[in-house]
């Protein structure tokens, strides 16, 4: 290919284009001077098949996106067909899903057997595999029988036009203090631990949780009796940058899980980029120094979330310095640069190797 040729990535799968994680990787292609075209199949399964008669211009990538572990057989005969590799990034891995998170069945069982060498064989398949943190890099080497450099991390970052500092205002005494949980409510996430964190705290803290998920009622009838504490529904995506905004700080996840050690949640890097402090479960999913802007806590405890948040108000005056350090933080190590380069970093070990 001539040098002044723009390369072309083919996403292809049936995904969700609007989804964060998609729409920061396609802009990052953009931003690298890539050419982003779309293979969206009628059925997952013999979409090789219907790619034949399409017409599709021949790309330099395929790149299979988050989720989308049923597309990755269709779209690795496709590409082989062809000699072009195929990239997936999976973000979450379906046997973790199904045997970790929810408990369907066990890891010894058929089903759960039979998944993980599915899973396994279409991870092995791909040219090179996407973690968005170490952990789940690690993870999926050790569960999948991954060689190692074929994995790569890009972290997920946020969406940064939306996502982003507001006033540097000094916040007033009189001012309601709140810390603001958002979320779907899931069992990773941990949201009881938050409320019984508030029926623990004593100090004038509104703790509020927003979203709707499975837990949510469990959590309404635990607060029951906790007049610190509200709930909000679900805002639009949109708006949701401006939420984070008015509160004082925001609080992660706090399950005690292998997986939630492992992941960094779209909550967390949102906020950070919205220059507010984080509280959330230590992790090794978090990459650099402790900083006053992402703030770590034992997992599963509401006695230590309810003693830093309550810290945090005592020291209320900071919080703009602690907002800071959080955007700083962010920049220098989920910022839309870094994971342009790690992007580019990847793509070119995979067309180049």
């Amino acid at each position: 290919m001539a040098d002044d040729m723009p390369r072309r990535v083919l996403w292809w799968g049936r995904f969700d284009p609007d989804y964060s994680r998609n729409r920061i990787l396609r802009q990052a292609f953009l931003d690298l001077g890539w050419q982003v075209s779309d293979f969206i199949p009628s059925i997952s399964p013999v979409a090789h098949l219907q790619a034949l008669f399409t017409g599709i211009k021949t790309p330099d990538l395929v790149w299979v996106p988050a989720f989308r572990q049923r597309d990755v057989a269709a779209a690795t005969r496709w590409a082989a067909s062809r000699n072009i590799p195929l990239i997936f990034d999976p973000l979450i891995s379906a046997y973790d899903k199904q045997v970790f998170e929810r408990k369907k069945f066990s890891p010894e069982s058929p089903k759960g057997h039979k998944l993980r060498i599915w899973e396994s064989r279409l991870l092995n398949s791909a040219a090179c595999v996407i973690a968005d943190t170490q952990g789940h890099a690690d993870f999926f080497a050790e569960t999948f029988n991954i060689a190692r450099e074929k994995i790569s991390v890009i972290a997920v970052g946020a969406e940064e036009k939306l996502f982003k500092p507001g006033s540097s205002a000094e916040p007033s005494p009189s001012d309601p203090f709140e810390a603001l949980f958002y979320g779907s409510f899931i069992g990773l996430q941990a949201p009881h631990i938050i409320v019984e964190a508030a029926k623990q705290c004593s100090a004038p803290i509104r703790w509020t949780l927003l979203g709707d998920g499975p837990e949510r009622p469990g959590c309404e009838a635990l607060a029951e009796d906790g007049n610190n504490i509200n709930f909000e529904p679900t805002l639009p995506y949109p708006q949701l940058p401006d939420r984070i905004r008015q509160a004082d700080l925001l609080l992660g996840i706090f399950g005690e899980s292998d997986k939630a050690a492992r992941v960094i949640p779209n909550k967390v890097y949102q906020s950070l980029a919205c220059g507010k402090p984080v509280v959330t479960r230590s992790s090794t999913a978090y990459p650099g120094p402790d900083t006053n802007g992402l703030m770590q806590i034992a997992a599963g405890d509401p006695g230590a979330l309810a003693a830093r948040v309550t810290r945090l108000y005592e020291n209320r005056a900071q919080l703009p310095v602690f907002g800071a350090d959080a955007r700083a933080y962010y920049d220098a190590n989920f910022s839309t640069k870094s994971i342009e380069l790690q992007l580019k970093t990847v793509v070119e070990r995979v067309l180049f190797q």
